[in-house]
């Protein structure tokens, strides 16, 4: 047997009844046949790809919530990636689920991501007839656009993860464990980074909320991941009370963080920025590169350009604006 073997035969001795296996014909499949890898399963292939791929790479400079924080603490969105990948890692080892296929759709799952976290994804989807969603991107990205235009050829269980990740039912348990493990990292590391900005204070939070979960960011944590866990795999969510007090804990983020003036006031600029640098590839397509110029001909300049400016970070964004509409002092 082949050290992929062995491991396969592993799998289906420990794994529950409920996880997906590597050797399962629906959730390997590939758009593009490929030779099997002896010592890899497929979905430890998934990760490997994702993890060596440009798009990954250029999360370490794409806003989480903060735009370009200066202060070496603040999450990126490539730090967001990797604290998914962990706790969606936990649970799925405390439930005998595929520790290898959660751990791919958690580190793929927002490859897609615009630069300016949210703000970029909501003026991008306004102005691109198309329409712009992250999880759809994040497809796109492994489908399409990495490796100039092969894609990854991942599986399609870590494809629909990625895609189900932020508000629908994954075709699978691992999937739908990445769906959680993104809303309990994003929480409690984004109450972290607003009290280390003066946004909040830890009295702030909802005494409701840190009654029942906790009133330190590892115990809250702990406590999410605990009731994931002993629910049961049948229908991975949450108990009834740890899932009000999570959802509670949620809208106040968006009330007092994700709205806060404080923490967005350098979005309206961010807005402009993202809107004329579109209109103006729109309007200098030529200007593309030539793999953006590529994907022009096969559909549209909207398509092209929304995945150009789409695939930026932060700080490439501002310094290609910067080259295109700041005027250079003559030496």
């Amino acid at each position: 047997m082949t050290v992929r073997e062995q491991t396969e035969t592993i799998e289906s001795g420990i794994l529950s009844q409920y996880a997906c296996t590597s050797v399962d014909e629906k959730a390997t499949h590939r758009e593009r046949q490929e030779e099997k890898c002896p010592y890899r399963t497929e979905f430890q292939r998934d990760r490997d790809r994702i993890l060596h791929c440009n798009s990954f790479r250029r999360l370490k400079r794409k806003t989480q919530v903060f735009l370009s924080p200066v202060g070496d603490h603040y999450r990126t969105r490539l730090t967001h990636t990797l604290e998914v990948a962990q706790i969606a890692r936990t649970i799925a080892r405390g439930m005998r689920m595929n520790e290898d296929l959660t751990e791919a759709i958690a580190l793929g799952h927002d490859l897609g991501h615009s630069p300016f976290g949210h703000c970029g994804e909501k003026v991008l989807n306004e102005i691109c007839p198309h329409g712009f969603r992250h999880y759809l991107q994040s497809v796109r990205v492994v489908e399409k656009l990495e490796k100039k235009g092969e894609g990854l050829n991942l599986t399609y269980a870590v494809r629909n993860g990625i895609e189900c990740h932020t508000n629908m039912v994954a075709d699978t348990k691992e999937g739908n464990i990445v769906r959680l493990a993104d809303t309990i990292a994003y929480i409690n590391h984004d109450i972290e980074d607003s009290i280390r900005a003066g946004i909040l204070r830890p009295e702030d939070l909802p005494r409701d909320c840190v009654i029942t979960l906790g009133n330190t960011k590892t115990k809250r944590i702990t406590t999410l991941i605990a009731s994931v866990i002993e629910h049961g795999a049948y229908d991975i969510d949450f108990s009834p009370a740890v899932r009000k007090a999570h959802d509670d804990l949620r809208q106040f983020m968006f009330d007092k963080v994700y709205t806060n003036p404080a923490a967005k006031q350098e979005e309206d600029k961010a807005v402009l920025l993202v809107r004329k640098l579109y209109a103006y590839f729109i309007e200098n397509t030529s200007k593309l590169p030539g793999e953006y110029r590529a994907i022009m001909r096969e559909s549209d300049a909207d398509r092209a350009v929304c995945d150009y400016i789409s695939g930026m970070s932060d700080e490439y964004a501002v310094d290609l604006y910067t080259e295109l509409f700041v005027p250079k002092f003559w030496k």
